[in-house]
């Protein structure tokens, strides 16, 4: 499709620009805002094993390394209260967040007790599945989100995820078990990998109709460069010419006129571009959607507030000691000029479905059209928008693909920033960084 080869050329360009990390000057992140609602974002970077396809800071799992990390991670949120800061969500993401769950639960139990947070959001490996888990996470954990990405059992071979975590069927009967210990339980899938056919898609997304589970998110396959050398190697190139269909696929299965329980109502309704609920109201996966701007704490982890985004050391080592010496393991940042703010908000509240128009112009003073014409002529021509009023854009079911393509490159730039900060790595660390 040649919007989708258009808009992934723009965006990729634009990502290039403005995603580049500096230097930092300072340890010390902007002052909250008052009246400003912030989420929390927190980095549990240990995993058992490494995935090969994944971007995300993580090392191999280690109690010697990971139980004083997770007293640092008490010791950070702690230092954002003193600087002033209340949030009223948390995420917690990863690696495996759940690897330690003694750690895991005395972490959430001092971020209630210190903050005002209402919901708790956590990944977690199908493994940790199992009762002695799931009655520790009830009441802690609103929101529990498993990385599945296939029950197809030659993909999971292939993701050398397998012999970890066992096959697509008995994966199936744990997220069977799990639903009803939480709010919402969101199943994470992955789409377009190479060896992944029509008829794995739909079988996978079956599976994920009889799982129960309350919402799933369905993500294209994407990598950073450097990750997509190792991708390529364990399980081929992606082939983006198929991507369009297999997420027209998803959406037909999930919200479609087939897709219908036995009152007649859908079965899903999209949450965001990519993430579908089979409730009402969900907790959707993405949350810079709900959250514009969030402190990160932990290793890895990517700050966005005002106009700058900022990244923690990737360095286990370094953010142990920069904690010890009661200072923020800042690395880097980059900045976002005006015009890059106004399309990061067009490009988020549109994957969330809605754009604002009166906050728009509010915020950045000016309308959307004024402040991004080539934007918004481009998705007006293509048929992106399907209402386009003083108020508000809403998407077309060709916008909402567009929006994935968007979303896609801006997280491969965003991958590609992860990749800067982890080549500050010390030779040790980078070897353990992608699984040497």
């Amino acid at each position: 499709m040649l919007s989708e080869r258009l808009l992934s050329i723009a965006v990729r360009h634009c990502t290039k620009n403005y995603l580049k990390l500096s230097p930092i000057k300072d340890y010390v992140l902007p002052d909250p805002k008052p009246g400003q609602h912030y989420m929390l974002y927190m980095h549990v970077p240990f995993c058992e094993r490494l995935c090969p396809y994944c971007s995300f800071n993580r090392f191999p799992f280690s109690e010697g390394k990971a139980r004083p990390y997770f007293s640092d991670l008490r010791t950070e949120m702690l230092m954002l209260k003193d600087q002033g800061y209340d949030f009223e969500s948390l995420y917690i993401g990863g690696g495996t967040p759940t690897i330690m769950l003694d750690e895991l639960c005395e972490t959430i139990d001092l971020a209630r007790d210190t903050f005002s947070i209402k919901e708790v959001s956590s990944e977690t490996n199908p493994n940790h599945l199992v009762p002695a888990y799931l009655e520790k996470l009830q009441g802690r954990i609103q929101r529990l989100s498993v990385g599945v990405q296939s029950f197809d059992d030659g993909l999971l071979k292939q993701m050398d995820r397998f012999d970890k975590y066992g096959s697509g069927e008995r994966i199936l009967e744990q997220v069977k078990e799990a639903a009803a210990y939480f709010t919402s339980l969101n199943v994470d899938m992955i789409f377009n990998f190479p060896a992944q056919t029509e008829a794995i898609l739909r079988n996978d997304l079956a599976r994920v109709i009889e799982s129960g589970a309350g919402q799933t998110t369905f993500y294209p396959l994407m990598a950073s460069p450097a990750v997509a050398r190792s991708l390529k190697e364990s399980v081929g190139k992606v082939d983006y010419a198929r991507e369009q269909r297999f997420y027209r696929i998803i959406c037909e299965t999930l919200t479609g006129e087939q897709a219908r329980n036995s009152t007649g109502a859908h079965l899903f309704k999209h949450g965001s571009a990519w993430t579908f609920n089979r409730h009402e109201q969900g907790m959707i996966d993405e949350y810079v959607v709900d959250f514009e701007e969030y402190p990160a704490i932990g290793s890895g982890g990517i700050t966005y507030l005002g106009d700058s985004l900022f990244i923690n050391t990737f360095s286990l080592k370094e953010y142990h000691e920069a904690i010890a010496a009661g200072r923020l393991s800042l690395m880097g940042t980059t900045r976002f000029s005006h015009h890059d703010r106004m399309r990061y908000r067009f490009m988020m509240q549109l994957f969330g479905l809605r754009l604002d128009k009166r906050q728009f112009k509010a915020d950045f003073g000016c309308s959307v059209e004024r402040g991004l014409p080539f934007e918004t002529a481009f998705m007006r021509a293509v048929g992106a928008f399907d209402r386009d009023t003083d108020e508000e854009l809403t998407l077309t079911p060709k916008g909402r693909y567009l929006m994935v393509v968007m979303m896609r490159q801006f997280f491969i730039g965003v991958n590609n920033l992860r990749d800067q900060a982890r080549a500050a790595l010390p030779g040790e660390e980078r070897e353990l960084a992608f699984g040497g």
